[in-house]
C-alpha cells in the first residue's frame, strides 16, 4: 500500500512538470502625453523649453519630439517672449531674462491644446565653498562633498545639487530643504555616486547648486524615490507632481544656479 502511494505521488509530479504553459499578461498601453521640460535660471540666456511625447513601457527608449508648437514665456513686469524653434523639440528664448523674485508664465499650444504653468524664481543663497568629507569604511577612506552655504532665517528654502566627478554626471538626486537646519550652515554631504562612480584621490568634483521652488522640490524629491531616473535631462519614468496645467508631464522650473569645483588631494 505504501509503495502504491509513492508511485501515485511520483506520477502526479511528472504530470504536473510536463504541463508547463507560457502565460502572456496583457500590458495596457498608456495614453501618450506631452512632456514639457522648461528651465529659466539667473544665468544669461537663451533659456530652453524641450517638448517630447511619452511612450509605452514596451517601446524603445526614444521619445518623439514635438516641432510644431507655439511656446511663449512672460514675466510679471510685462515682458513676453515667443520662443524660436531650434531643432529636435527644442525652443529657445530671445528676450526674457531670469531674475530672482520675478514670476514667470509659460504657455505651450500644440495640436489644439494649451498647457500653462507659472513659477517664481527663489532668492539666491550663496554657495560659499565645497568641503571634503572623509569617512572610513572597512579600513579604507571614502570621500563625499559637503556644499557650504548658510540657509536664510526664513523657512521654506529648497536646494538641488548636481554633482559631476571628472566630468561624469552623478545620477543621484540631491534635494535638500531647511526643515531641520533652518538658518544654519549646511553640514549635510551629497550622496556619493554608486558602485561604478565613486570619488577617489585626485578626482575633480564639480557641484552645481540650484535654489529651487517648492513645486520643483516636490517634483525632484518624487523622482529621487524612483529608480531609473537622473538629472541629466531625459524624461520622467512615471508621473511625479507637476506645476503644469492641462495634462502634460514634466516641470517648469525657475531657479538660481552657481557652480564650484574641488579636487581630492593625495595628502
Amino acid at each position: 500500500m505504501y509503495s502504491t502511494k509513492i508511485q501515485f505521488l511520483f506520477s502526479a509530479i511528472l504530470l504536473l512538470s510536463s504541463c508547463d504553459k507560457v502565460i502572456t499578461l496583457p500590458i495596457k498601453e498608456n495614453e501618450s502625453k506631452i512632456i514639457i521640460e522648461a528651465n529659466i535660471t539667473d544665468q544669461a540666456g537663451p533659456y530652453v523649453v524641450k517638448l517630447t511625447r511619452s511612450i509605452n513601457i514596451n517601446e524603445s527608449n526614444i521619445y518623439p519630439t514635438i516641432n510644431n508648437a507655439i511656446v511663449t514665456i512672460a514675466d510679471n513686469t510685462g515682458i513676453k517672449d515667443t520662443l524660436k524653434f531650434s531643432n529636435e523639440g527644442v525652443y529657445k528664448t530671445k528676450l526674457i531674462q531670469g531674475i530672482y523674485g520675478r514670476t514667470y508664465f509659460l504657455e505651450v499650444s500644440v495640436e489644439g491644446k494649451k498647457y500653462t504653468a507659472q513659477s517664481t524664481m527663489p532668492k539666491k543663497v550663496n554657495l560659499d565653498s565645497l568641503r571634503i568629507n572623509i569617512f572610513p569604511i572597512n579600513g579604507e577612506n571614502q570621500y563625499s562633498i559637503i556644499p557650504v552655504y548658510t540657509d536664510p532665517i526664513e523657512l521654506g528654502n529648497g536646494y538641488r545639487f548636481i554633482q559631476k566627478i571628472n566630468d561624469t554626471l552623478d545620477n543621484n538626486y540631491n534635494i535638500f530643504n531647511d526643515n531641520l537646519n533652518n538658518g544654519k550652515v549646511n553640514q549635510r554631504p551629497l550622496n556619493n555616486g554608486n558602485k561604478d562612480l565613486t570619488i577617489k584621490l585626485k578626482d575633480i568634483v564639480s557641484v552645481e547648486m540650484q535654489c529651487i521652488s517648492t513645486s520643483a522640490q516636490i517634483y525632484f524629491f518624487t523622482l529621487s524615490q524612483q529608480g531609473g531616473a537622473g538629472p541629466g535631462g531625459g524624461t520622467v519614468p512615471t508621473n511625479p507632481p507637476t506645476n503644469i496645467i492641462g495634462g502634460a508631464l514634466g516641470l517648469f522650473s525657475t531657479h538660481t544656479s552657481q557652480t564650484k569645483q574641488i579636487q581630492i588631494p593625495v595628502n
